[in-house]
């Protein structure tokens, strides 16, 4: 009978949440889809992103306290989203269920930018639902667990999985684009146009960076070594260590805390 009840709940649950695409309100939604998904899977936040391109991406629904919306999504959004392993996986047009630890590069986890702002969010883990919508655009739906709540376990990670096929069909059904009032264009269009073609390394154009180094700084800053660097430009890495050492000496810097420090700066300069 508990079994019984248990099946019949979740379906009553799942059934809202189906009836919640039609809703005007994207929080009607989301808290319908968050009820469902709690009811499988324990998490302390939820939070949707839409992305596209490399544009400032807009937050579709969150379930954070106003003090934790200002690290996870205002201080997100004034640039350390470029760098964000959730955010290069969306433009990418990657689809399903995936965890940050299988998308993160080999030294995101030291890298300035978890040092700087990712460790600010106090996460033990977090997961994501991704799903690329028509044109460029995608959105993330990311579950996310306190470090004391610990990982998500494997059982957790499984069924998310299971589920992945289904979350992707609800949220279509929700969002089939992004909000006409994100994408409206800022005075500077130009700048938008630039940073929009989503390859990063246009951020460092007015800093007479080659083509090489700016590949390079924006490889750095997502949190790869010098090895993966290497890899992924098909080159020596002592050539990137060369590389690297070009890029200090011409931004006048001395180490990453710097580099991210005018990564933000350069960012700022071309918001409106």
């Amino acid at each position: 009978m508990r079994n019984q009840t248990s099946r019949r709940n979740d379906f009553g649950d799942l059934a809202t949440v189906i009836a919640a695409t039609n809703e005007a309100s994207g929080r009607v939604f989301g808290l319908a889809l968050v009820a469902w998904l709690h009811r499988h899977v324990s998490f302390d936040h939820s939070v949707v992103f839409g992305y596209r391109g490399a544009a400032r991406p807009p937050m579709l629904f969150e379930t954070f306290s106003p003090a934790e919306s200002h690290i996870f999504v205002t201080l997100y959004q004034e640039g350390p989203y470029l760098l964000d392993p959730f955010h290069h996986a969306a433009v990418e047009r990657k689809e399903g269920f995936w965890r940050m630890r299988e998308l993160a590069p080999d030294r995101f986890y030291t890298s300035e930018y978890f040092r700087s702002y990712y460790s600010q969010t106090r996460l033990a883990e977090e997961v994501g639902f991704f799903v690329p919508l028509p044109g460029k655009d995608a959105i993330v739906v990311s579950l996310m667990r306190l470090k004391a709540s610990g990982p998500f376990g494997t059982s957790d990670t499984r069924l998310l999985r299971d589920m992945a096929p289904t979350v992707i069909e609800l949220c279509r059904l929700r969002w089939s684009e992004l909000p006409e009032v994100e994408r409206s264009a800022p005075s500077n269009e130009n700048s938008l146009a630039r940073l929009n073609e989503y390859d990063r390394a246009h951020i460092w154009e007015s800093l007479s960076l080659t083509t090489r180094e700016m590949h390079v700084v924006d490889l750095v800053l997502q949190g790869h070594s010098t090895e993966s660097i290497a890899r992924s430009l098909n080159v020596a890495p002592g050539t990137v260590k060369v590389h690297r050492r070009n890029i200090h000496r011409k931004l006048g810097i001395k180490s990453q805390a710097e580099l991210f420090a005018r990564f933000i700066q350069i960012i700022e300069n071309f918001r409106p």
